[in-house]
Parts: C-alpha cells; structure tokens; sequence
C-alpha cells in the first residue's frame, strides 16, 4: 500500500520536470532580435552564473565540514557502536545532508538558467503586447516552481523510501532537510546582499545624485542590479521555499512514525496532489481581457488552490486510516490561511490600496515622513499574518488532537496544517520567479531603447511582479512559520525516542514550562536572536554597498565621456558584480556562524528544555520581525513606483527622491533580512532536532 504513495510522488514529480522542461524550450523558442539586448542579457547570465560558481565553491568548504561532524556525532557518535560495519546510519545522515544541498543548489541553477534566459524573451515580446511579454515571463518563472517542488518531492520520497525500509525511522530525513537548510542560508543570504548592494547604490548614485532613470546604461551597478535581482528573488526565494517544502513534509512524516505509522501514505499523498494541482494551475495560466497581470497571477493561485481542495478530499474518501478527515481540515485550514494572509499582504503592499497612497501623500512632506509612515503600516501589517498563524496552528492541533488525545497528533496536525500551506508551493514560487524576470525586462527594454510603448508594458508586469513578489514572501514566512511549530513537535518527538532509548525516563517531554528558568533562558536568547541575525545582514548590505557606490563615483570620475553617455563609450560593469559578489559571500558568514553557534551554546548551558525555549522565542520574534520587514519593504517600494507613476509630483520631484530613500531603507528588509529569517528559523530548528541526543547527553543546568 505504501509503496503505491511512494510511486504516485515520484510520477508527479516526474511530470513536473517534464513540464519544466517543455516550458523552458517554448521560451527558449520566442524571438529575440534586438542586439543590445542581447549582448546586455548574455552579461546578466554570465553575471549571475559567475556568482552561483563562487557561492558553490565556498558552500562546498561549509557543506564537507558539516559532513565530517554528521558522520562522527550523527545519528550517535561513532564510539557508540559495536563494530565499524555497525556505522551506516551516519554515514546515510551525511549522504542525505549532501544530497539536500545539491539538490537545492541544482533546482536554483535550472532557475537562473531559464530566467535570465526569459527577461530577454520578455522584453522583446512586449513589441507585440502585454499578453505574449506575460506568458513569457510566467513561463519562465513557472520553470523554477516545477523544478524546485518536483526536486524536493522526489528527493525526499527517494530518501525516505530507503531509509524507512531500512531502520524504520526518518530521522536520517532530518540530515537532508539540514542540507536543503544550508544551501538556503547561503543562497537567500547571499544573494539578498548581493542583489541590495547593487540596487542600493544604483539608485543613490543613480537616481538621488545625478537624476538619470532607473536602467540606465551608463550607470555602472545596472547589471550587478539586474545579476541580483536573479540570484536573489530566483536561486534565493527558490532554496528558501525548497527548504520549507522539504522541512514541512520531513517533519510531518517523523511525527506521522511516532504517532501512527498508517499515516504516511496521506503525507505523500497530499505533497504528490499539491504538487499536481500546482502543473493544472500553470497550464491553465492566461491573462483575461482586462490585460491586468496581476488578476492573472491572483487568479492562478486560486485556481490551483481549487484543485487541491477537490483532489484531497476526493484522495480523503478512500484513504482508510482513522480521523482522516481531522487531517484533511487541518491541510484545509493551512491553505485557507496562507491565501487569507496572501491577501492580507497584497492590501498593504499594493500600490492601488490606501496604505502606499497614504505612505505617498505623507512624503510629500519628506524623507523621516516616509520612514514613519511606512514602518507604522509594517508593524500593523503583521497582525493579519500572525492572527493567521495562531489560528491555523491551534486550529489544526486541535482538529487532529481528537485522533488519540495526545500532543504529538496535535503537533502532527500542525505539521500537516504547513503541508497543506506548501501544497501549492509549485504556483507560488512559479508567480514569485516571475517577478525578477519582468523586472529585468524592463531594465533591458530601457536599455535597448524599444520604445516608451514597451517600457509602459513592462512597467505594468514589474509592477505586478513586485505585488506578487511581496506577497509570496509573505506567504513563504507563513508557511515557514507553521513549519518551524511543526519541527518543535520533532524535536520534542527525538528528544523522547533517544531519552527512551538511553533509559532517561525522566527527560521525556510533554511540553514546556515558561516558568522553569532554564526554559525561560532559552526564551530570552531565542527572542533576540532574529534581531541580531537581521543586523548583520543589514550591516553586510551597508558596508558593501558603500564600497560599491566608492566604484561608481570612480568610474563617473574617471572614465571620459561616461556621465555624459557619449557613444562607445561604456562603464566597467564587471567591476561593481565582482564588489557584490565577493562581500555578499563575505559578509553572510558572521550572521550564519553566529545562528547555529548559539542553538550550540544554548543546548550545551541548558540542555533540551533551555533548546525548546530558545527555539519558542527564536519562532515568535522571527516571524514578527520578518513580516514586518518584508512588508514594509514591499510598501516602500511600491510608494516609490506609485510616485513615478505620475501621482505627487511624479519622477524628479523631492516626493520622488523621499521615496527613494525609504525604498533604500526598504531594500534590505524585504529582500535580505526579511526572508532569511525564515531560513534561519528553520536552521536553528534543524540543528536543535539533529543534536538532540547531544544536548540530552552533555548540559551544564536543566
């Protein structure tokens, strides 16, 4: 029987990559004619290419020490077993952590291929109008949403299926969870500071200083902006949303072994129909009469969430398993909530909605207006998404609560909950990817002169990008949000099975107490570390952004006829993508160094009760502050692009340059800090599950 779920996953997987790659030969099939954009597109490729290549290298160096501390610690230390043919089980964990890294790394390298492949074939096809430039950048980021779930689908059933057959257990799922965990540490990170110091200075140089558009040519951190907007919302929103997929489905098929093992067939089969809800959606995708991008990508995930509903409950009925119904609401409720806070997002994000137009009518009376304005609706803005949270994880735990009266069917209700959340992470990842293809297009349409015409098409699909991409970050919080609850229940779940297993009958744990001091340490540590993890990113965007803008001022400075833009005469763009690409892998080390060597010296000092308070706060602060970043970002953003729209003064005028400062501020919020906290969660998550027995075996208090 359960092998019959284990094929399902891997044929709709499969099916994904056959569609990825029918998508990426038709766009690979459109028209592109017009050389400068060609030229200018090959050096975003080579850019973006160029920085994947160092941030493998140096994940490389990360990724075999973690191998090497798997292997000896993991799942217990070598010295604990019989004999050396006894040790397979952690050599399995550090195989499973490199095949979780590689297959996240592959699944962004297919993403980076075809869209900065599709922001040429947008662009050109906005000649013929906004319905052709839309299917060929929905196309191109709906690549990525199929290679990104079909890879995490496929890997984890691959895995699970030898490794349950072999020990019973899915611990090992953990290791390659943690691998997927990595890559998207670096990949999110990394590329969030690459893609901010490049936007950053292009438009303080650019836009505030010498009042020239916003692609400009002549302009030395155009392409580095152009490089980040690719290794930055496509390979790092993709690791982050693979990482999310893979820990919801990992953590609710741990929990499903502890509490009822018939419960593993319903975890695949509700992966295998989101995923396949996710492929209808897409060949369903069509922009209406109105011509409106963003009813399209709205009117897609709706659609796909349609067919997940209908699929499940229709798979529900002839699933036989007690409760199944408490499991299929629990799934219900995860998704409902996660398009309820989509929306939720959208109203404050939008720049048709009263909060930018209130955002731009107060910078009209400067700069600190914007900020204040602006910060005021992030902070309110995170309400609906944390109402939203609660609600689905209490509703969940209690739906699945009614199975056997036990906390681990609660917490395997949540995990489901964050299953049916991600169920339609295909489509999500598909709308977000198409973000930064139409923003690039847009870049490329200016710098390729097509035309006023074409540059307003491509306008009214970045425009509809940035929306939805503001949303999807939200969404992508949510869903980590809720899986990072359901990975305290794994947690809790291996600190029991190993506490068993070594006769420590009285470290079983049923739940917290915020009373006990150890626990409440842990709290206190967990609570401010989103706030320090955030500052050194922030710090790392700052520091290398004020080297780039140093290069620009050079180069303007230097180079005869270039602020001018006399003919034949070009910057040195290779210069400004090597700045961001060398401090971005420089400065992501410190705040990743310190996320995981701080869960180590909190477990060491307070063992697993002070690791379950560490990860309660780390959860409760990070969702908070991610989803005011990221809405916040999202908010100034789209006042600045609602100002050049024409309203307030429009382009050039001081509302226009107060914009402009509040969507530097905004840049690293929402596209740096913001949704790496998510990752960092996760991480911190992951490591306290994978050290559990550590913890439980060597602590000073607790």
């Amino acid at each position: 029987m359960l092998e019959l779920f284990y094929v399902l996953a891997i044929i709709v997987a499969i099916g994904a990559f056959a569609l990825a790659f029918f998508l990426a030969k038709s766009v690979k099939k459109m028209e592109s004619s017009n050389k400068k954009i060609t030229s200018v597109g090959k050096m975003i490729k080579e850019g973006a290419n160029a920085f994947l290549k160092c941030e493998f290298k140096a994940l490389s160096k990360f990724v075999l020490v973690f191998m090497v501390v798997l292997f000896v610690f993991l799942p217990k230390p070598l010295w604990k077993y019989d004999s050396f043919v006894d040790i397979w089980p952690n050599l399995l964990m550090s195989i499973a952590y490199l095949l979780g890294t590689c297959c996240s790394g592959l699944a962004g390298k297919i993403g980076i291929s075809i869209a900065t492949t599709a922001n040429v074939k947008t662009a050109e096809a906005a000649k013929k109008g906004i319905k052709p430039a839309f299917l060929a950048g929905f196309r191109g980021g709906a690549v990525m949403g199929m290679a990104v779930v079909g890879s995490s689908l496929l890997g984890v059933t691959l895995l699970f299926w030898l490794v349950y057959e072999l020990t019973g257990s899915a611990t090992i799922l953990l290791g390659f969870s943690f691998g997927a965990s990595s890559m998207a540490l670096f990949a999110k990170a990394g590329g969030g500071i690459f893609t901010k110091t490049a936007d950053i200075s292009a438009d303080l140089v650019g836009k505030v200083e010498l009042g020239i558009p916003e692609d400009d040519p002549r302009n030395p951190a155009v392409i580095a902006d152009n490089v980040g907007d690719n290794v930055g919302d496509v390979a790092g929103m993709g690791a982050d949303l693979f990482d999310s997929n893979v820990a919801s489905i990992v953590a609710a098929l741990v929990l499903a072994i502890s509490l009822n093992p018939g419960y593993i067939p319903v975890v695949f089969c509700y992966s295998a129909l989101g995923l396949l809800a996710s492929i209808i959606g897409i060949l369903m995708a069509r922009m209406g009469k109105s011509g409106n991008p963003t009813r399209a990508l709205n009117n897609s995930t709706y659609v796909t969430t349609g067919i997940f509903l209908v699929t499940t409950l229709i798979a529900t009925i002839f699933l036989d398993v007690s409760g199944k119904w408490y499991i299929w609401g629990a799934s219900v409720l995860g998704l409902s909530v996660g398009v309820i806070i989509g929306i939720a997002t959208d109203f404050f994000t939008d720049d048709r909605r009263k909060p930018v137009h209130n955002v731009a009518k107060a910078s009209e009376s400067g700069p600190a207006f914007t900020i204040l304005s602006g910060t005021a609706y992030g902070f309110i803005s995170a309400l609906p998404a944390m109402l939203g949270i609660a609600v689905a994880a209490l509703g969940s735990y209690l739906l699945c609560y009614q199975i056997d009266g036990t906390t681990t069917s609660g917490m395997f209700g949540i995990s489901m909950a964050a299953v049916g959340m991600l169920s339609i992470v295909g489509m999500i990842i598909s709308n977000d990817a198409y973000g930064p293809i139409v923003d690039n297009a847009r870049g490329l349409a200016e710098m390729g002169g097509l035309g006023d015409d074409v540059i307003e098409i491509t306008d009214s699909l970045d425009s509809a990008g940035n929306t939805v991409k503001a949303v999807t970050k939200g969404f992508a919080i949510a869903a980590a949000g809720l899986t990072v609850i359901a990975l305290l229940g794994t947690f809790m779940s291996e600190v029991n099975s190993a506490a068993i297993e070594m006769g420590k009958l009285d470290a079983i744990i049923t739940g917290f107490d915020i009373m006990d001091p150890v626990v409440f340490f842990g709290i206190l540590i967990g609570g401010v570390l989103p706030a320090v993890f955030s500052a050194l990113l922030i710090l790392g965007v700052n520091r290398n952004a004020q080297r780039m803008v140093d290069e620009i001022h050079r180069q303007f400075k230097e180079i005869p006829g270039l602020k001018e833009g006399k003919e034949g005469v070009n910057p040195e763009y290779e210069k400004c993508i090597d700045i961001a690409t060398k401090g971005a892998l420089k400065e992501l080390l410190p705040a990743g160094i310190t996320a995981i060597g701080l869960t180590l010296v909190v477990g060491f000092v307070g063992g697993v009760k002070a690791i379950g308070g560490f990860l309660l706060g780390n959860i409760v602060v990070g969702l908070f502050l991610a989803l005011f970043m990221s809405n916040a970002g999202g908010l100034w953003d789209n006042t600045k692009k609602y100002i050049e729209a024409g309203h307030h003064g429009g382009k050039g005028s001081d509302t226009h340059k107060a914009t402009v400062v509040g969507d530097t501020v905004g840049d690293p919020f929402k596209d740096t800090a913001g949704p790496s906290i998510n990752t960092q969660i996760t991480v911190v998550s992951l490591v306290s599950s994978l050290t559990a027995v550590i913890f439980l075996s060597f602590h000073l208090f607790g």
